[in-house]
Order: structure tokens, then sequence, then C-alpha cells
């Protein structure tokens, strides 16, 4: 594979396959574990400055970006289509960046179960750098429901006294916010169908379609809301501090 071609997909699935192969280390070591954790996650990070190369004030640089774009599911319109443009970029090194970081401050609190740990962080990285890169609209949903299992389990097992409760909440909160966000998704789909006579997921083929304002004001609110949970801002953010 050359890398700097496939840069995304290592970008997006090597910290899933770490994730994974961590789960086999010895529970016995956890110094090999912590050090296992950081490396991967400072791997990555050294990976995602490649996405620097080439970030020059061209007219291309204005556009996506170490596009990949291959063929999954044709029958519906459903695409691998990966790319990154000015905004995105800097999104994904933040996350490569902050996750080692996150697993080396953490490991102080964090004594037992350490390899699980290890393993849902390195899948929530993945399933974050895949939300930032996809510009296959489902291709996005599926990593954007993929942080729940994550971030679920993290929440779950490593939180406070009232861990179960705060992590089913923040489950339902976050799946319903996501709901209408797939039903606007689904109606966008629905629209291209509509007028193209085929099925297409891709954010550039949407960004095409054209809707009544008041359409797009309710498109705009299924997303809009989706995204405040998810961060999460008021008043939809009374998960967090449970």
């Amino acid at each position: 594979m050359n890398t700097a071609r496939h840069i995304l997909s290592v970008l997006v699935w090597f910290p899933a396959v770490a994730g994974l192969l961590a789960l086999f280390l010895p529970r016995q070591a956890p110094r090999l574990l912590r050090a296992y954790g950081v490396a991967a996650g400072l791997f990555l990070f050294g990976q995602s400055l490649q996405l620097l190369i080439g970030a020059t004030h061209s007219v291309e640089s204005r556009g996506f970006r170490y596009v990949e774009n291959v063929e999954w599911i044709p029958s519906l319109g459903i695409r691998y289509h990966l790319g990154v443009d000015g905004i995105s970029l800097w999104l994904v090194i933040l996350t490569t960046f902050l996750t080692p970081l996150t697993l080396y401050v953490s490991f102080g609190a964090i004594r037992n179960r350490q390899k699980e740990y290890i393993a849902a962080m390195l899948l929530l990285e993945s399933a974050m750098i895949g939300a930032f890169v996809s510009l296959d609209m489902f291709l996005f949903y599926v990593f954007w429901e993929l942080m729940l299992v994550p971030m679920f389990l993290i929440i779950g097992v490593f939180g406070g006294q009232n861990r179960v409760y705060a992590a089913v909440k923040f489950f339902l909160y976050t799946f319903a916010g996501s709901v209408f966000m797939l039903i606007a998704i689904l109606y966008m789909v629905a629209k291209h169908k509509a007028l193209t006579g085929a099925y297409s997921f891709d954010y550039a083929d949407l960004m095409r379609l054209g809707f009544p304002v008041n359409t797009e004001r309710l498109l705009f609110a299924a997303f809009a809301l989706a995204f405040a949970i998810k961060v999460p801002m008021w008043p939809v953010h009374t998960w967090l501090p449970d």
C-alpha cells in the first residue's frame, strides 16, 4: 500500500486494529500496556502530520485532498469515500494529538482493566477520525454511531459512582439526536433518487440538491441537534455532568 496515497485509510483503521491487538497483551504487564497505548497514539499522530504536506494556498488546496473513493454498496449508491479539507484536516490532527496525551494522563487514575480501556480509546479515535474524513453520508453515519460503543464502555466501566446511569443517559441522548440526523440524510437521498433515478449518499451529490428554504431549515435543525448533543451544548448537555 502507498501510505501517502491511502493515508486517510491508515488514520481511520490503524487505531481500531491497534485497539484489537491490545486485547491480546498480557494483563499482568501494565507498563507494557501503557507503553503500547501511548506508542500507538504517537505513531498515528506522526502519520497524521503527513496531511500537512502540500497544504499550500494553491487552488487545489481549497478542495478535498487525499481523496479515496471506491464503490461499497453500488445498488444503494454507497461508497467508501474519504477526503480532508482545511477544516477536517486540523480536527484530525487535533484528535491524533490529544489521544496519546489523554491515554498517558489517564493511566494515573485507571489501574484496572487497562487493556480494555486502551482498546476502547483507540476504537473511539478510529471512529472520530472516520467521521471527520467521510464524504459519504452513510459512511459518516456509521462512524458517528460507532463512537457510541467505546464511549458507553468508557463511561460505564471507568466512570464515577453513578457511571452506569451516566452511560445509559449518554447513550439515550446521543442516539435520540442521531435518529433525527438519520431521517435528514435519508430524506436527501430519497430526493436525489426522485430527481436523478439513482440513490446516492455522496456528500457532493447531496450538496447539489435544491430544497425550499423551510426544508433546508429543518434539515439543518436535525443535524444541529445531533451535533449539539454530542458536543454537548446547552440545554442538551445534561448527560455530561453525570
